[in-house]
């Protein structure tokens, strides 16, 4: 593989935004290769792909070259000798030495927190949390994330998108077993400018994501609240297993991820959707005991999806955990109003953390003193192939 400079600079430049600018990696690519369309797709890839390498491989690289932690023409050095790249004779990569490369990785192959990248309270933390199992769950977090589709059943079935796919645009993709609507690209790609995407025909949206909003166990003709819808991929799916009948009300206390919600529930064919912006505890008290089910997919650590958004790593902080677990246990209290007797909810996260799953369940169960009962849990773990969710469906009595 030839390293080019240009390219090479805009990775740079990506990496300087991240982690200086303190910016989200993906809104820096998507912004870096907006603005230049000429480059080609494998161009495009090597930007994306590179980025989100040193990213997650963040502390790694700085300790295998002993680099400054914004010296970043550096780690794009150690990215290239982690792949068995050449380095070209290019004045950033002048001080890179592979013989202390490779005995510097030779020492840390059992210091866990730097061979696997990570921030030392992070790896305390999924230690106390989840015992002998952190140490699979945290390998399996490094791997980076397959591109999953959603076929869209209000519009076409996962076997005719899979066979438009492959026959009109050349894109292979697998079927997996145990999520009906499911679709992994055999090679990721820009699957956004294809025709299937504009047409509604499909959602990018992960398997394990795939997986809630059937746990709602929705019908035709319900009324349904989806309460933290943000960009709205549940509430989409919902109004597919819906087959378009009854109503669902999205919720969010973000109006512009309402508007991205209305675009895509255009582009899908949902017309049982309407939006509705949180401005009060009002909005929610208006709404007591009128659903028949409720979805609370609310904020979490998204320490489940860092295979997706390597940079939480280094975003994400004690204190911030702290203070979304009061959050998701005053949401899951004073929105479960909504819930008519006899209705069922589902609490969903996309953590691995008992603490911010089932703990959080158990606190709300004892707060409610016998008025909810809880059905069924599931936590799917990033080591199963997809990205981490929990989710609990309760019962109202």
């Amino acid at each position: 593989m030839k390293l080019f400079h240009n390219l090479s600079e805009a990775v740079v430049l990506g990496l300087e935004q991240i982690f200086i600018d303190d910016r989200y990696a993906d809104k820096v690519i998507e912004k870096i290769l907006k603005q230049n369309p000429k480059w080609g797709a494998r161009d495009r890839r090597f930007i994306a792909e590179t980025t989100y390498d040193i990213v997650r491989w963040y502390r790694l690289f700085i300790y295998l070259t002993d680099a400054d932690e914004h010296d970043f023409w550096k780690l794009l050095g150690a990215w290239c000798l982690w792949n068995n790249i050449k380095l070209p004779p290019w004045n950033e990569f002048r001080s890179i030495n592979l013989d202390s490369f490779q005995a510097a990785y030779n020492e840390i192959k059992s210091n866990r927190v730097v061979r696997e990248s990570i921030p030392d309270w992070m790896d305390e933390l999924g230690e106390k949390e989840l015992g002998a199992k952190w140490e699979t769950e945290l390998h399996a977090l490094n791997e980076p994330a397959v591109v999953v589709l959603r076929a869209n059943t209000l519009k076409e079935s996962r076997r005719e998108l899979q066979r438009q796919l492959k026959e009109e645009e050349g894109i292979l993709t697998e079927a997996p077993l145990n999520y009906p609507d499911a679709l992994i690209l055999e090679q990721r790609q820009n699957i956004f400018t294809r025709p299937q995407f504009r047409d509604g025909l499909f959602e990018v949206q992960d398997a394990g994501s795939q997986t809630i909003a059937p746990y709602l166990q929705v019908e035709p003709g319900m009324r349904v609240i989806d309460a933290c819808a943000g960009g709205g991929g549940k509430t989409l799916h919902l109004a597919a297993l819906m087959q378009n009948k009854g109503r669902i009300i999205a919720m969010d206390t973000e109006d512009w991820k309402l508007e991205e919600l209305k675009k895509r529930a255009r582009r899908a064919g949902a017309g049982n959707i309407e939006t509705r912006v949180i401005e009060s505890s009002k909005t929610i008290k208006r709404l007591a005991e009128t659903a028949d089910r409720l979805l609370l997919d609310v904020p979490c650590s998204g320490l489940g999806v860092l295979k997706r958004n390597p940079d939480a790593k280094w975003k994400l902080s004690p204190a911030f955990i702290e203070d979304v677990k009061a959050t998701q246990q005053k949401i899951i209290n004073d929105y479960s109003v909504m819930l008519k007797a006899g209705g069922v909810m589902v609490y969903s996260t996309c953590s691995v953390l008992p603490s911010e799953n089932e703990k959080q369940v158990e606190q709300f169960l004892q707060k409610q003193e016998g008025k909810f009962e809880l059905q069924e849990q599931r936590t799917m773990l990033p080591s199963e192939g997809f990205d981490g969710f929990f989710m609990a469906r309760l019962k109202k009595k």
